[in-house]
């Protein structure tokens, strides 16, 4: 635990001192929702039977910065890989484990607070949730666990990209989902190919979760979102556990 509290206020400080990526990270997510709501907000609003466009796009863009978020966690891990930085810390009497929680959780805190400005903006653009204190703390658990599992997927890209820029590429694919699912039109208006993998893709149930505990919408999809969740962690933390294990033994 010492060892990851290290690593984690060493990627915190790197984050203040070199705030590009962090920045980049919100800018995105900001100017999707100006642009959907403040371009495409009146027409989309006529077809979600009286919902304002920006109560139903909001969720959507809450899970967008969630994924964008991931790329600041595989672009600091790369600069590590090549800068030589994860071979000194194997030489050193300190956790291997330590060494990836600090850019995992220290990419989760980013991610939230991210999130909280998102969240701020949106309500000076007129986005009012209905949701209580319970409903608050299940939608920040939903998000702290998709934020978990997008950041170890993205460690895992990290340590096996060849370079900061390629990290940087990779992880894109997690940003266009939350778009090809339900977080910017329902699925069912929808071609039919693509409202089949909309249907199904991860990023659905956790914007259907997120938006039925802001909105107070029905939804069943929380158990699936808390699986896909965990799936996805696992897979990551697996995959970077053998991936940082073979590039420092090199």
């Amino acid at each position: 635990m010492t060892d990851s509290l290290i690593m984690l206020r060493r990627n915190l400080k790197h984050s203040i001192r070199y705030p590009s990526l962090p920045i980049s990270s919100i800018a995105v997510p900001v100017l999707m929702l100006l642009l959907f709501v403040g371009v495409f907000g009146s027409t989309l609003t006529a077809g979600l039977n009286g919902t304002d466009y920006i109560d139903y796009v909001t969720p959507g863009i809450i899970v967008l910065t969630v994924a964008s978020g991931s790329i600041s966690t595989a672009v600091s891990v790369s600069l590590d890989m090549t800068q030589g930085i994860m071979n000194r810390f194997r030489t050193m009497a300190i956790s291997r484990a330590a060494v990836m929680s600090g850019h995992v959780v220290g990419g989760v805190i980013q991610t939230m607070l991210s999130i909280v400005l998102v969240v701020v903006v949106a309500v000076l653009l007129g986005f009012r949730p209905n949701a209580g204190l319970v409903e608050w703390l299940s939608a920040a658990g939903i998000l702290v666990l998709m934020a978990f599992a997008l950041a170890w997927l993205a460690a895992g890209i990290g340590l096996t990209a060849r370079g900061p820029e390629s990290a940087s590429n990779l992880p894109l694919p997690f940003t266009f989902l939350p778009m090809l699912g339900s977080g910017f039109v329902p699925t069912d208006s929808l071609p039919g190919w693509l409202r089949w993998f909309a249907e199904y893709q991860p990023f659905t149930p956790i914007n259907e979760t997120l938006r039925g505990l802001l909105m107070g919408t029905p939804t069943d999809d929380a158990p699936i979102a808390v699986v896909w969740c965990v799936g996805l962690t696992a897979v990551g933390y697996l995959w970077s556990r053998r991936a940082f294990t073979k590039r420092t033994t090199r």
